[in-house]
C-alpha cells in the first residue's frame, strides 16, 4: 500500500495526526515518534496523547499528513489499536529510549493499519492513491 518514498517520509518527518470523538469533534496533534513497520502499518509512541488517546479508545479511525505536505502530499487514513503492554509496546519503549534517552517512557504504542491514501496536492486534492 505505502511505497518506499512514503515510508521514508513518515519516518523522517513530524506528522499531524487527526482523531475525532464519537460525536465527531476533531482533534489534531503533532507527533514526532512515528514510523512505518511495513507497507501497511505505522506505529506511534504515545507519550503525551490525552485527547487523541481518548478519541482512539472510543473511535479508532485516524488520519495523518506529514509536516511538509507541500513536498510530500499524502494523507493516510486507517484504524488504530492501542497497546499498553506486549511486543508493540516494548518496541516503542526501546525505540524512544534509543532515540532520546531523556524522553519520558511512552504510555502506549498505537498501531495504525493504513486503509487508504489520498493526495493533498494542489489540483489533485482528494484523489485516492491507494
Amino acid at each position: 500500500m505505502m511505497n518506499e518514498e512514503m515510508m521514508e517520509i513518515i519516518e523522517k518527518e513530524r506528522a499531524y495526526v487527526a482523531t475525532a470523538t464519537p460525536e465527531g469533534v476533531p482533534n489534531v496533534v503533532p507527533i514526532g515518534f512515528i514510523k512505518p513497520l511495513n507497507d501497511k502499518t505505522v506505529i506511534i509512541a504515545d507519550s503525551y496523547m490525552i485527547k487523541s488517546r481518548a478519541n482512539l479508545e472510543a473511535n479508532p479511525k485516524v488520519a495523518f499528513v506529514v509536516q511538509d505536505a507541500a513536498r510530500y502530499p499524502y494523507q493516510f487514513k486507517g484504524s488504530a489499536e492501542i497497546f499498553a503492554d506486549g511486543e508493540y509496546f516494548d518496541k516503542v519503549v526501546d525505540w524512544v529510549k534509543e532515540t532520546n534517552p531523556l524522553a519520558p517512557k511512552p504510555k502506549a504504542a498505537i498501531l495504525i493499519t493504513i486503509e487508504e491514501i489520498y493526495s493533498v496536492k494542489v489540483g489533485d486534492a482528494g484523489k485516492k492513491i491507494a
